[in-house]
């Protein structure tokens, strides 16, 4: 899927400069900070879940312990 992405230029000499310095292309370092975001907040999603589960299954014991 062919997507444009429009970029501060300051967005852009930061993407440029590190692409350059990584040896990349500016597409390169650009999906590898897609890919990275959405890894992280999949996680993210993933600890609030497991997070709600542990609250509801010991509600009782987190409650006696609150008293």
């Amino acid at each position: 899927m062919a997507m444009n992405l429009r970029l501060s230029d300051q967005q852009a000499e930061a993407l440029r400069a590190r692409a350059e310095k990584e040896g990349r292309s500016m597409q390169q370092v650009a999906l590898s900070a897609v890919d990275e975001y959405l890894l992280r907040t999949a996680d993210d999603e993933l600890t609030d879940e497991l997070a709600a589960r542990g609250a509801e299954r010991f509600a009782n014991l987190l409650r006696r312990l609150g008293e």
